[in-house]
């Protein structure tokens, strides 16, 4: 290859590798300007609700134990499933303290809580009555009901009841289902029909806990959403000050997300929301809190998703969900989306990623090949065509216009199309696109080992830990890096021919160091390693 051959490839990694963290930073500031015109952000908004506990915590009681009643100390309910184990408080009518995912755990093997440490606070009540007093809906409420089972493999109530007036009460039921993230929430106000107070707003208070090593490129993606006629709204707090976003109008749905998992809150009838609430603060990590506010006086119920950002899962619920997982630009994410199927689908044949990548990444090689076939040949036939090129150069020196008709003629004469070397490449670019959006941000490859030191194909491959920090590089050393500098350097000492020039040499070990750079940078290094191996 040429000089100018091996700067375009150069370019293009260039592009392909941080175009993905130049939309991370660019991205929110451009939804915010689109948010602002149908929003308001000013002191006024409704604020999250900030919760107080200092009641003690009685050990957890299993869902078949005796009915709580009322009592001033918090009581935990267990409820187990295939997919999660939760932790429900009598606290604010159901409120979720612990949330264990089974199916995913943490670096240290613990299975992932996605509540925040206790500071999460919801599905919470919020109401005045019709003289503007605030009631207490977030104290403790009794267990009205509930069915007798541990690990539940039918669907599962419980039933918690608040006295808001003599003999009057408020009742919160929350359904779970065996085989579903999903937790059903209906809200029963029929007790206090003649003492109604106007709006109510349901909220989730905390966001979501951290769940990865790198908490700090966990908290790039976390951020609260709202969707409203079709069109999604979304808030990343940018400092130690509360940001709070109040949307009016029918509202889909409200969530919260983290890099792998996600909260949302959906109504049963979107036209009965009258606003979404938003809000987010940056101190010393990022919390998140949403909420919705709508008419008690009409049949309303929810429905709360909690639970891994799978698309399977996520667009199962049918409300635009999706819309939240990171799919890249509008005319990449049905790319994305059929990558991402491909993989799935190959998983169930071969359980194992990485071998899924390795012949994922032959089929996209045979997919392409007519365009690489293309670009090679026509990069073959420019450099047949650089002797009469430079003869051409060396006679019209003083004529730049002239030297350009001339060596147009030439292309034509000889049938050489100047950009067929790029232009299949550049028709690949959206597939290589998807291609890294898909690796870097699904959750499928989180956590999933391949072979020997390589444990978790969504992290560094690290084979040594550092005692000291580098600034941006990290604290540890990674194997594929190395290896792939390595079989690069061979490869271009095999390739190089004997008239090959010093410079061409030059740009070679250039290009191996910018990769090894690059590579040690990414976090995904079995992905960028197939990459830029020229597997991908």
């Amino acid at each position: 290859m040429d000089r100018n051959t091996l700067l375009a490839f150069l370019l293009i990694s260039l592009v392909l590798v941080f175009t993905p963290k130049y939309l991370e930073i660019v991205s929110p500031n451009s939804t915010e300007k689109v948010a602002e015109k149908n929003t308001n952000t000013n002191t006024n908004a409704p604020r999250a609700p900030e919760i107080q506990n200092n009641t003690p915590v009685a050990k957890p009681e299993p869902v078949n134990n005796t009915t709580i009643t009322k009592n001033t100390k918090e009581r935990l309910t267990e409820i187990k499933t295939d997919l999660y184990t939760a932790l429900i408080s009598n606290l604010a009518g159901g409120s979720i303290k612990e949330f264990y995912i089974n199916q995913h755990t943490t670096d240290d093997g613990s299975r992932v809580n996605l509540i925040n440490n206790g500071k999460n606070y919801g599905p919470l009540l919020l109401a005045k009555d019709l003289d503007g007093n605030t009631i207490d809906l977030a104290s403790s409420w009794s267990l009205d009901s509930h069915q007798p089972s541990r690990a539940i493999r039918t669907d599962i109530t419980l039933t918690y009841k608040k006295e808001i007036y003599k003999n009057k009460f408020i009742f919160k039921h929350l359904t779970f289902h065996p085989g579903s993230y999903t937790i059903d929430i209906i809200t029963d106000y029929s007790s206090i029909q003649n003492d109604m107070f106007r709006e109510v707003e349901l909220w989730w208070v905390g966001g979501l806990s951290s769940t990865e090593k790198n908490e700090k490129e966990d908290q790039t993606y976390f951020k609260t959403y709202a969707l409203q006629g079709g069109e999604l709204e979304e808030l990343k707090a940018e400092s130690e000050k509360e940001t709070i976003k109040t949307l009016n109008g029918s509202t889909s749905w409200v969530a919260t997300r983290t890099k792998y998992f996600t909260a949302a809150l959906i109504p049963s009838s979107p036209d009965m929301i009258k606003k979404a609430n938003l809000s987010g603060l940056k101190d010393l990590r990022e919390v998140y809190n949403m909420g919705v506010t709508y008419d008690p006086r009409e049949a309303l119920s929810f429905s709360l998703y909690l639970g891994p950002l799978e698309y399977d899962k996520i667009q199962n619920l049918g409300v635009g969900l999706d819309e939240i997982m990171d799919f890249g630009w509008a005319f990449i994410r049905p790319i994305s989306k059929g990558v991402l199927y491909v993989l799935t689908e190959m998983y169930l044949i071969i359980p194992n990623y990485g071998y899924v990548l390795i012949l994922f990444s032959f089929l996209i090689k045979l997919l392409v090949y007519p365009l690489t076939k293309k670009s090679y040949q026509s990069t073959s036939a420019m450099q047949a065509l650089q002797p009469e090129i430079s003869t051409l150069k060396e006679k019209y020196k003083s004529n730049p216009q002239k030297l350009n008709q001339a060596t147009m003629e030439l292309y034509k004469k000889r049938g050489v199309n100047p950009l067929g070397g790029c232009l299949p490449m550049l028709l690949q670019m959206p597939l290589l696109f998807a291609l890294f959006i898909v690796f870097r941000t699904t959750i499928e490859l989180r956590a999933k080992p391949f072979i020997w030191w390589i444990t978790d194909l969504s992290a560094p491959d690290k084979i040594l830990d550092l005692p000291f920090e580098i600034p941006i590089y990290g604290a540890h050393v990674a194997a594929l890096p190395i290896l792939m500098v390595v079989s690069m350097f061979i490869q271009q000492k095999m390739m190089a021919g004997p008239s090959q020039q010093q410079q061409q040499k030059m740009m070679q070990y250039m290009m191996s160091f910018f990769f090894f750079f690059i590579l040690e940078l990414e976090t995904h290094f079995f992905i960028l390693f197939l990459l830029q191996c020229g597997l991908l």
